[in-house]
């Protein structure tokens, strides 16, 4: 079985990884090889990027990473009308998008995430073919180690959820955790959760792929600019000012990540939202664990 052990220091110390790294301290491992980070699509290569800001849209959504690109494209699938994308960095998916491990699962403990990973996680397996671009989706598998009684509990009642969902997580003991890892270090694992189709994507080929299979559409995705204002009358949104100029429109699509809650401020909205700064390694190849 092709196993992914992804360990999250709230549940176990890293300290019990018996690899090259078991002297850090990060909230997050991944032993697998790096993510092969893809290049757009080859058939789209030849789109210019566009420069010139539109006086006008009928949508404006904020944030160039995978959810404002997912959002412009399938706005404009659904023929939503003219659709702006606008991204303050040089390249799209510089934020949190493309500071991820790219790691997709089923395994959430709400029905608003579970059912999310219902809809998202099959769109990822075909989106080679609807987005004819590579997105490098390696279902390698969750692994989730318990090791406090409190954690246990918690994970069997999310389990319910997610089955009762139609996602069908296996729940292990800990012999069944030991024996599956046999490279860990864990004589105090009570239980465990594992999900074959939950593993790693490549974040970059998503985002171009939507980016170039929304500007077919109609779809325009700007880079370097900066929304410094939100207009707004009679509760509803008029315009939009960036460092290029003014766009008027009916619509704004918060799709701004981590600076979302200050996107909110600028249209007078609270949004309960701030950047919190999370720790990645990924290790070189470790002896005895097969790739995958």
């Amino acid at each position: 079985m092709r196993d992914a052990y992804c360990v999250l220091s709230k549940i176990f110390h890293v300290s019990r990884l018996t690899s090259h790294a078991s002297h850090l301290t990060p909230s997050f491992i991944l032993t697998q090889p790096p993510i092969r980070r893809l290049t757009s699509c080859p058939k789209c290569d030849n789109l210019a990027p566009m420069t010139n800001l539109p006086k006008t849209s009928d949508i404006v959504i904020i944030g160039g990473g995978v959810m404002g690109a997912s959002a412009a494209y399938h706005l404009a699938q659904a023929g939503a009308g003219l659709i702006l994308l606008l991204e303050r960095e040089p390249f799209f998916g510089q934020g949190a998008t493309g500071r991820c491990a790219g790691g997709v699962r089923y395994q959430f403990a709400t029905e608003v995430n579970i059912r999310l990973s219902l809809a998202s996680l099959p769109m990822i397996e075909r989106f080679p073919e609807e987005m004819g671009q590579e997105c490098d989706y390696r279902p390698i598998g969750y692994l989730l180690v318990l090791t406090r009684p409190e954690d246990v509990a918690a994970f069997e009642r999310n389990v319910t959820l997610q089955r009762r969902l139609g996602v069908q997580t296996e729940w292990l003991t800990g012999d069944e955790v030991r024996r599956r890892l046999p490279l860990m270090q864990f004589p105090d694992a009570l239980a465990g959760t594992f999900h074959q189709k939950d593993g790693l994507t490549d974040p970059n080929s998503i985002v171009m792929g939507y980016i170039n299979r929304g500007r077919e559409l109609g779809v325009q995705a700007l880079t370097e600019v900066t929304v410094t204002g939100i207009e707004t009358s009679g509760g509803k949104v008029t315009a939009v000012t960036t460092n290029k100029g003014v766009i008027q429109c009916a619509h704004v699509v918060n799709a701004a990540g981590p600076w979302a809650g200050l996107i909110g401020q600028m249209a007078g909205i609270d949004i309960p939202i701030t950047p919190l700064r999370r720790q990645m390694i990924t290790t070189t190849p470790v002896p005895d664990l097969p790739a995958d």
